[in-house]
């Protein structure tokens, strides 16, 4: 059986993505490789395995665009509340939490925000199918 380790996001500066994970998501540098003209660096935490993976490509100077085919990367919390909160006080700009329910029913609880390249990260909270 097939087990996902990892999804790669394309960065221009490293050390600011870095911090943005950490600040945000306690996310930390597990491992950085250095190649020369690239590096990889992953990112995770004790939650799980799965990591995020940035890649700089050095030399690169514009804006990588993420087309229209990129969704965004999700991440669950056990106080969606307190972490939207947490957030702003961080001086980042998360969206409005939302509820989504169809028919009724609360299915999730969640808000969006951005990395400081533009992924968009939806920010769960840790219930039912999201855990």
């Amino acid at each position: 059986m097939a087990k996902m380790i990892h999804s790669m996001i394309r960065v221009l500066d490293v050390e600011r993505s870095k911090a943005f994970y950490e600040k945000a998501f306690n996310i930390k540098e597990k491992r950085y490789l250095d190649f020369d003209d690239f590096a990889l660096v992953y990112l995770g935490n004790d939650e799980n395995d799965f990591e995020i993976e940035l890649t700089l490509n050095k030399g690169q100077t514009e804006p990588y665009s993420h087309g229209n085919g990129y969704g965004h990367i999700a991440l669950c919390v056990d106080d969606l509340d307190a972490e939207h909160e947490r957030i702003k006080a961080l001086g980042y700009e998360p969206q409005d939490i939302v509820s989504f329910a169809p028919g009724g029913e609360v299915v999730a609880k969640f808000f969006f925000m951005k990395d400081p390249d533009g992924y968009e990260i939806e920010v769960l909270q840790r219930a039912g199918s999201y855990q």
